[in-house]
This record gives structure tokens, C-alpha cells and sequence, in this order.
């Protein structure tokens, strides 16, 4: 099969190392740079390029920021029975662009980016596939990522949209105030070590990956419950504290005849007077 891959940035190398020894593989960006260290593969930097090329499948690897602009860029040009494809992280958009493209298309989130990920060993990582799409394409990344031993799982778009801004805005948030309080200075320690890689990593992310992850109107609601969440287990622990603390407690007799009647609106009178 002819592929054609835009962007030759990391996952666009990885999926060009993985594809370039069963099908015939062209790399496309606008930044000849980029494809000095591109092997196995044609390399094009303009579009009368792909056109003799005659791909046959289109993986859009472009950062989020320019996914929906590398495809208008090489649609005019593509053959009308050619399957176009994403690995997106953030879908915003494709959805309806899809809908509207007239081609075949199939929509796919590989979730192990070069960041943490050891792409050389993918036997814990997870790939999604969108539900909705082309059957033969879909079929091809799920042999795909069958070989590379992926744990598959298929969403609609909706889910799919629900799970990362679940699984990706609370761990981002949370690292971001990690990083918010770190001081110039390193630690002992292998739990701050992990969680000062985690921080770097977070931070070297594309910033507009960063800002729909941040800005993706289901984020709100996750991350809302950090704090009442964590305020409510220091409350109930504090509780527990207390009650063990027989001393202390018969300074504050007159709230409460019975410590275990202990109220939570007691309760809060009692810390808002601390």
C-alpha cells in the first residue's frame, strides 16, 4: 500500500519506521530540515509531489496546532478513493470536518507519545480507535496495533473526548501544581525524582496540545473536584484524629454531648471558628 505520512516529527518517524518495511512510504513537511533524518521512505516538500505519488492511505501525524491545515493542504490533490486518517490526541473539529471532507476516513489515538512512552516496547500502552469511520481502515490500524502489541479500545468520538479529558486534564493539573511549587533546587528521593521527570515532560509538550486539553469544555468538571475531593478527606481524617484525641475534645464539650454524634454541621462550625 502507498502511505503517506504528514509531519516528520516523532510520531510520524515512529509510524514511518513501523510501516516503511510492508508498504511504500512517503514523509511530507513543509520544513526540508525535519526529513534529514528520515529513512526507508520518499521524502516530499510540496504538493506535485503527492500527486504522482497516488497514496492510498493518509496518516495526518501533524502537531493538534496544524492538523486540520496539513489535511485542507493535500486534499485538493489526493485521489478520491484514498482513505485519509488522524492520530490526533485531542479531536476537536475532525468530527465534523470528516463529515464534510468526501473522503473515507478513519480517526485513531495511538496514547503512548514519545514523551514517557519506550516505543520500543509497547506491550502495556493503549491505542483508541474511533467507531466511526471507514471499515477497511479501521481494520488496518487494528491489525497495526495488534502487531505492536497494543491494548486496543474503540470509542465514539464523544467517548473518546470524555476519557482524555478525564485521563489527561486531572494528571496535567495535578503536575502543574507540582511544578508551581518547585523550588531551584534538587532532592534525594525517587518519588520526587519521578514526579520532577513527569513535570518536564508535561512541560515539553506542544502548548496548543496543552491548551485544548486545558480548554476542552469537559475539563472543568473533572478537575473541579480536586479540591473538594482532597478537602473532604482531610476533613473525615481530622475527624478521626479528633475523636482519638479525648483531651482535646472536652475543650469543645458544649458542641457536642456525644462524640459520636458528632455532626458535619458541627463539624463546620467548629473549623470555621479555627
Amino acid at each position: 500500500m502507498r502511505i503517506l505520512i504528514l509531519g516528520a516529527g516523532k510520531m510520524g518517524s515512529f509510524f514511518t519506521d513501523v510501516l516503511s518495511f510492508d508498504h511504500e512510504v512517503a514523509v511530507f513537511d513543509v520544513n526540508p530540515k525535519k526529513l534529514r533524518f528520515m529513512y526507508n521512505c520518499c521524502r516530499f516538500t510540496n504538493t506535485q509531489e503527492i500527486e504522482e505519488f497516488k497514496p492510498e492511505l493518509v496518516i495526518n501525524a501533524a502537531t493538534v496546532k496544524y492538523t486540520l491545515d496539513a489535511f485542507n493542504q493535500v486534499l485538493p490533490i489526493l485521489p478520491k478513493d484514498c482513505i485519509i486518517s488522524d492520530i490526533a490526541s485531542v479531536k476537536t473539529g475532525l468530527k465534523e470536518f470528516y463529515e464534510n471532507c468526501g473522503f473515507r476516513y478513519v480517526s485513531t489515538h495511538p496514547m503512548f507519545g514519545p514523551t514517557f512512552a519506550n516505543l520500543d516496547k509497547l506491550s502495556t500502552e493503549n491505542a483508541i480507535i474511533i467507531k466511526e469511520g471507514d471499515h477497511l481502515g479501521k481494520i488496518f490500524f487494528k491489525d497495526l496495533y495488534q502487531r505492536l502489541g497494543l491494548n486496543i479500545f474503540e470509542y465514539t468520538f464523544e467517548e473518546h473526548d470524555e476519557t482524555v479529558a478525564y485521563s489527561l486534564s486531572i494528571p496535567f493539573v495535578s503536575t502543574f501544581a507540582f511544578a508551581a511549587v518547585m523550588k531551584h533546587q534538587d532532592a534525594p528521593g525517587t518519588t520526587f525524582k519521578r514526579h520532577m521527570a513527569i513535570a518536564k515532560g508535561v512541560m515539553s509538550e506542544d502548548d496548543f496540545l496543552l491548551q485544548e486539553i486545558l480548554f476542552n469544555p469537559r475539563t472543568p468538571a473533572h478537575v473541579e473536584g480536586i479540591v473538594p475531593n482532597s478537602t473532604s478527606c482531610w476533613i473525615s481524617s481530622t475527624k478521626k484524629m479528633l475523636k482519638e484525641c479525648v483531651p482535646i475534645l472536652q475543650r469543645f464539650a458544649s458542641i457536642s454531648n456525644n462524640i459520636d454524634d458528632f455532626q458535619t454541621e458541627t463539624w463546620d462550625d467548629f473549623t470555621y471558628s479555627l
